[in-house]
């Protein structure tokens, strides 16, 4: 970034001492005008909030910094105000709801208390289980050890009143399906409340993102939540690249491109399939699964993975595609897109589906924006929020395509979301791959090296929506702080709103409309 001086005099505060990484701004703000400034920027210029985390810097500053991330849409640029506290800092929170899981998950990890939370309760890691005192993300904490077991018990949120009884689902499911616990609070079959408990399926992965070697780091992105391989990875990678200066090829963002619309197409094929099985529609469960698998298929001809891990690389590409692969693509591309529409035309003709999915899991507007939703979920209430618009990256600013939205936001939004985003994705894939340029791929440097006390944003617009890793580097160039923000970590925060008034048969179909990973969101 060249000047930032338009930037600075529209979004920053006056005579604010602004350091550039990148495409990232960051200047300090003294800690009891974080939340003016945050206000200033959320609630008054309505930019929106990646992601709040923490770094501890004990050992170079003698204290802890918090860094709250927002973006400047259309710009691809992002802002980010700090402060440094020493073990309490001020909570957003009532101010800013999307707020309350970035803290809790600092309080957690880091032993940081956000004064004025109103459920400071632990997030991800289950504190009847875990040692007082005790926090992974400082730097102190010894990875490779097992901390001391503790017996405790955890209470849920309770409801009060006549007629009223828990119902409590989980953690372990009859599907193969990832843990979570689900406790419902009923009259007769309406759902009263809803409060899903996560953090089964922990494995301290922002830890090992600060131990592992730097090949190791990437393949762990890819394993973050698996359904999501290439997404992850990629954006690992553009932080990378923003550290190291790494140039990417042309073509090789080209097939970015492809092969992130072929991870969104096989898991919406798969989710619509699973919404109609889910009904009681076999058919459309049926021919959902077989169009994932031939979309998967095609993955695994192209790079050898069906979830395309290996194939992201800082610097480019692992893979290519040559003309013969370019036709049959665009041949089996065409097939689907006729074999899709037929599925959904019978898929419309049946009132018994429309019946299900219609007025079922509604998630309100403003519920959606307090807790700021994205992805599928966001667009179903008519947010139009996209990365591959908002902050273009990979070969996207090249290619024409419309952000698919609706507006009613209960399942059948959901489901039509991703069906208009199924047709969206092949004809990105059908225009990459004619725009394909002929230049030569460039070699792959296996460990570049890093800009020294630095930090990069990577964002990808991931099939469930936004994916976001903000990487720290240290003094020495080597990589101190690994934060990851996948979309799951926003949206599970609203399961219990959509789930609100509807009867508990109708759960299993409102959970697989969001689709939403355990494993994204624990971490």
């Amino acid at each position: 970034m060249n000047d930032i001086r338009p930037i600075s005099d529209k979004y920053l505060p006056k005579n604010a001492a602004a350091a550039v990484h990148g495409n990232l701004i960051v200047y300090e703000v003294p800690a009891e005008s974080i939340v003016t400034e945050c206000e200033r920027l959320c609630v008054d210029r309505k930019l929106p909030l990646k992601t709040i985390t923490a770094f501890d810097e004990r050992n170079s500053a003698g204290m802890f910094r918090i860094m709250y991330v927002f973006g400047l849409p259309g710009e691809g640029v992002y802002i980010a105000p700090f402060i440094r506290v020493g073990e309490n800092f001020p909570s957003l929170t009532p101010l800013i709801h999307e707020a309350s899981g970035y803290e809790r998950k600092i309080h957690t990890f880091f032993g940081l208390q956000p004064k004025g939370h109103p459920d400071p309760r632990s997030l991800i890691l289950h504190e009847e289980n875990w040692p007082e005192g005790v926090f992974p993300l400082r730097k102190d904490f010894v990875w490779n050890e097992r901390p001391d077991a503790v017996k405790g018990e955890f209470h849920f949120n309770e409801l009060r009143g006549e007629g009223i009884y828990e119902i409590p689902v989980g953690p372990v499911h009859a599907g193969i399906i990832e843990p979570g616990h689900f406790r419902f609070s009923v009259a007769g079959e309406e759902i009263l409340q809803l409060e899903p408990r996560l953090g089964y399926s922990h494995k301290g992965s922002e830890k090992l993102f600060e131990v592992l070697p730097l090949p190791d780091k990437l393949k762990l992105a890819e394993r973050t939540s698996g359904d999501s391989s290439f997404s992850h990875a990629l954006a690992f990678c553009l932080t990378m690249e923003s550290l190291s200066g790494a140039a990417v090829s042309e073509r090789d963002n080209f097939l970015r491109v492809i092969c992130a619309e072929l991870e969104r197409l096989a898991n919406h094929f798969g989710d619509i399939g699973a919404i109609m099985t889910d009904t009681g529609f076999n058919f459309g469960g049926a021919n959902g699964g077989r169009l994932r698998e031939g979309v998967l298929q095609l993955n695994e001809r192209l790079s050898g993975s069906r979830f395309l891990r290996g194939v992201a690389a800082i610097g480019g590409m692992k893979m290519d595609i040559n003309a013969a692969a370019s036709q049959e693509m665009n041949d089996l591309l065409d097939a689907i897109r006729a074999d899709f529409e037929e599925v959904i035309a019978i898929a419309d003709d049946s009132s018994t589906l429309q019946n299900r999915l219609k007025s079922t899991g509604t998630l309100d507007k403003q519920v959606a924006q307090d807790h700021g939703v994205i992805g599928v979920a966001a667009r179903a209430v008519g947010l139009a929020i996209d990365a591959r618009k908002d902050s273009p990256y990979a070969a996207y600013d090249k290619l024409t395509f419309e952000i698919a939205t609706e507006e009613s936001g209960d399942v059948d939004a959901r489901f039509r979301v991703r069906f208009k985003e199924v047709f969206s994705s092949i004809e990105i894939v059908k225009q990459a791959l004619d725009k394909l340029p002929a230049e030569q791929k460039r070699k792959l440097e296996p460990a570049p090296a890093l800009r020294k006390s630095s930090f990069a944003i990577g964002s990808v617009e991931g099939w469930r929506g936004e994916i976001v890793y903000l990487v720290a580097t240290d003094a020495e160039g080597q990589i101190s702080r690994v934060d990851v923000r996948d979309p799951s970590f926003l949206n599970w925060t609203v399961l219990g709103h959509a789930g609100r008034g509807n009867v508990v048969p109708d759960f299993p179909l409102i959970n697989k409309s969001f689709n939403l990973s355990y494993s994204g969101h624990d971490l």
